[in-house]
């Protein structure tokens, strides 16, 4: 006698339920498409940026509850945020900042110490004032860069800080322990910065990376955030980095 077959459920828990995301420079882009994926993924997302209308817009495109507007950069208001922040919390994703291109001839010396140190400084004074608050397993997840690793001409000071981020977030990972620290390294991502950074040459530049990258494609903010989900949601993954650019550092 053969019993009824017992019916597969195709239904997932969410990756993320019950945990708590803090996006920093979550208004726009890379961080924006994060917090929405999270958020499908059932955790409590908290947005910050610079731009308090622009992060008010993004919080409520995306029903967030919680965000905060200041400058990360500014030591106090960072330490300040992490402090009035309920606990505990279990992922900080930072994507504030951009790249900064230009012969390193014509940057006088504050703009090459901004350049080098502006994404680890940032780095190490949040995982300061977020250490303490945050669940073990839960991860630092930070922003890098594939295109710096090619030395060219416009390039300038941007290979020089590409290069210092992976053993950067290596170390980093031991010493947050057991709070995860990883890396992910974007190439050419289609997000406002991009916009801003190419203006009339954006268009140009989409097509000749959909004939070129192996992908056949360009990547977008929903592509990395997708990655990011993943790798706070896998608790193996500490002190790496993860190349996310269609090939590109294959075929420029």
């Amino acid at each position: 006698m053969t019993g009824a077959a017992t019916p597969v459920s195709t239904q997932r828990e969410p990756e993320l339920a019950g945990q708590t995301v803090v996006v920093i420079g979550g208004s726009a882009g890379i961080g924006l498409e994060t917090a929405r994926r999270a958020l499908a993924e059932g955790a409590d997302v908290v947005l910050t940026g610079r731009n308090p209308d622009r992060l008010t817009q993004a919080a409520l495109e995306l029903g967030a509850q919680r965000t905060a507007a200041f400058d990360a950069s500014d030591t106090a208001r960072l330490e300040r945020f992490f402090r009035d922040l309920p606990a505990p919390i279990d992922h900080v994703m930072i994507t504030a900042g951009g790249p900064r291109y230009g012969p390193l001839l014509e940057m006088d010396s504050a703009q090459v110490r901004q350049a080098i140190s502006e994404r680890i400084v940032l780095a190490l004074e949040v995982a300061r004032n977020a250490a303490g608050q945050m669940r073990p397993g839960g991860t630092l997840l930070l922003m890098g860069g594939t295109p710096g690793r090619r030395v060219g001409h416009g390039l300038g000071i941007i290979s020089a800080a590409t290069a210092a981020l992976p053993p950067f977030t290596a170390t980093l990972a031991l010493e947050l322990a057991p709070v995860r620290v990883n890396l992910i390294a974007a190439g050419f991502v289609d997000t406002p910065l991009s916009a801003s950074l190419l203006g009339d040459q954006l268009e140009e530049r989409r097509k000749e990376l959909r004939a070129t990258l192996p992908i056949g494609r360009v990547v977008g903010p929903a592509d990395v955030a997708a990655l990011a989900v993943h790798i706070m949601a896998n608790t193996a993954l500490t002190g790496a980095t993860y190349d996310i650019d269609g090939g590109q550092q294959f075929v420029s």
